[in-house]
């Protein structure tokens, strides 16, 4: 059996792995990571995620906004200048924020896991075991993490991270409906379906109710108190919950008070590629040290598609 001393060292050369290229992940860890990422249940894995490959980055925008069909003129002539159509243009500039993790393992935690087999160090590969296992578990973390910063983000916040950005909350604020303190209720979605422009409307199965976990729950409960086979269903079961042709979602980190109704499309996450992974020790405190670093952004690309709540009770 392996002694103690050696199992650090293995875990050691394991962890040294992530540093490997300056600690910039290679292409295949990068997708991996991004994959991982946004794969999480969180409201990333349904909303627009774009992949940046520098700090900065314009989407252009291109619609029409009013009918652009007119009645045609007699035989041989062309519309009147005032008749044509114009597109609407436009462009959503992303400017990245750098984010960082700091993460402690203690050595008999890394000992403990390598002598039990529960981690597979994988040193020979220069990949996988150890170096894939705490890459999966600070991207299953970092996906809440971000998905704070996606809602909360507001760059006058007294706390440093939500001050990075401005999140989706703040950034819709064309259209607000306002629940008074109420429970959520088919009303107060009725009035969200209400308040969006119908232009935006058109395809409505696309569209989400990203509201809280307990908002959600209490919206089931309203189906799941009728008798009915809908009602058991809800109370048994974890099916999609449809409400006004659109889905209603539970998403974890979004404010008990507050939602958005939507496309989920049109909520932008922007992530850079460069993601570094960085490994160092601490021999006093006996603990290797990771650091993630990772550059996002956050837009919305249509505030006028974006119906907010508020005041949820």
């Amino acid at each position: 059996m392996s002694t103690n001393k050696e199992l650090v060292r293995k875990a050691d050369l394991a962890l040294a792995d992530l540093a490997a290229d300056g600690g910039l992940l290679n292409d295949e860890q990068t997708n991996t990571f991004l994959r991982t990422l946004i794969d999480q249940p969180t409201i990333i894995n349904v909303a627009r995620t774009v992949t940046m490959r520098a700090p900065t980055r314009q989407i252009n925008k291109i619609g029409f906004g009013s009918r652009i069909m007119r009645a045609a003129p007699a035989s041989g002539s062309a519309l009147a200048d005032a008749d044509r159509a114009k597109p609407d243009l436009g462009q959503v500039l992303l400017t990245t924020s750098e984010a960082m993790a700091e993460v402690w393992l203690p050595y008999d935690v890394i000992e403990d896991n390598i002598e039990r087999g529960n981690i597979n160090v994988g040193m020979e590969s220069g990949a996988g075991g150890l170096h894939d296992t705490i890459v999966t578990l600070i991207a299953e973390r970092a996906a809440l993490d971000l998905e704070e910063l996606a809602l909360s983000g507001d760059t006058l916040s007294a706390d440093a991270y939500l001050a990075l950005q401005d999140g989706w909350l703040k950034l819709s604020s064309s259209h607000n409906v306002d629940a008074l303190g109420a429970t959520i209720d088919k009303d107060l979605i009725k009035s969200g379906v209400k308040a969006m422009p119908d232009k935006y409307l058109r395809n409505r199965a696309a569209m989400m109710h990203f509201v809280s976990v307990d908002n959600e729950t209490e919206y089931r409960d309203t189906y799941a108190s009728r008798q009915t086979a809908l009602g058991d269903a809800q109370l048994q079961g974890t099916s999609p919950l449809y409400t006004f042709g659109s889905q209603l979602v539970g998403v974890p980190l979004m404010p008990g008070a507050q939602g958005l109704f939507t496309n989920p499309n049109n909520l932008i996450f922007g992530i850079q590629r460069k993601v570094t992974i960085e490994y160092d020790k601490d021999i006093r405190r006996r603990v290797f040290i990771i650091v993630l670093t990772c550059r996002v952004a956050l837009a919305v690309e249509e505030t006028d598609a974006v119906v907010k709540y508020v005041n949820i009770g």
